[in-house]
């Protein structure tokens, strides 16, 4: 008989459900500020970042802070189109490195 009088009264404690949303808020804070820290484009990165989405695709972004400022390029998904003339020849070095060498 002092058994179930314990279980009523522990089922009965309404502390216990304010213990487990507790415990529910701090791992949704948890994971909050880890997606805020590991978020490149925060102000809590003193350097400079260029972040590149879609490499090499027609719809490619690329987004430039230096500092305070953010610089916002969107590919026109035309490849090789424009104006322009030939200004130089590079080229690849066994080592890896570019060389370029322009024209006259």
């Amino acid at each position: 008989m002092p058994l179930r009088l314990l279980d009523d009264l522990e089922s009965d404690d309404p502390i216990l459900s304010v213990v487990n949303l507790i415990d529910v808020f701090l791992v949704i804070i948890a994971a909050l500020l880890l997606a805020v820290a590991s978020n490149p484009m925060t102000h809590f990165w003193d350097e400079d970042i260029t972040l590149i989405r879609n490499a090499g695709q027609p719809n490619m972004e690329m987004i430039i802070k230096e500092g305070e400022v953010l610089q916002h390029y969107r590919a026109s998904g035309e490849i090789g189109v424009g104006d322009g003339i030939r200004a130089g020849i590079a080229y690849r070095m066994p080592d890896g490195s570019f060389v370029y060498v322009p024209e006259n």
